[in-house]
């Protein structure tokens, strides 16, 4: 199956559902190529950004299931289709 690159930006305003993103994140670690959590404190909220290389359907499935999760805000970002394919 085809797989794209996107960025899922995540943003935490209830710290209590980190070990549930930390497990879906984990579920899906193979198709993650990395990424960045960066704590917010004046605002107190959390902001994670995650790379992943992987077929759409993961990519949607990951993604709604992070924003179902009370007190967090999920959206994808797709690199263009032909991405890393020459030029």
């Amino acid at each position: 199956m085809e797989t794209r690159l996107a960025v899922i930006g995540i943003i935490v305003e209830d710290l209590a559902v980190t070990d549930h993103i930390n497990n879906l994140l984990h579920d899906y670690g193979s198709y993650i190529v990395g990424r960045m959590g960066v704590p917010y404190r004046q605002r107190g909220v959390s902001v994670i950004s995650v790379i992943l290389d992987a077929p759409n359907p993961v990519i949607s499935a990951l993604t709604g299931k992070l924003g179902m999760l009370q007190g967090v805000s999920a959206k994808a970002l797709y690199a263009p289709a032909e991405s890393g394919h020459g030029a």
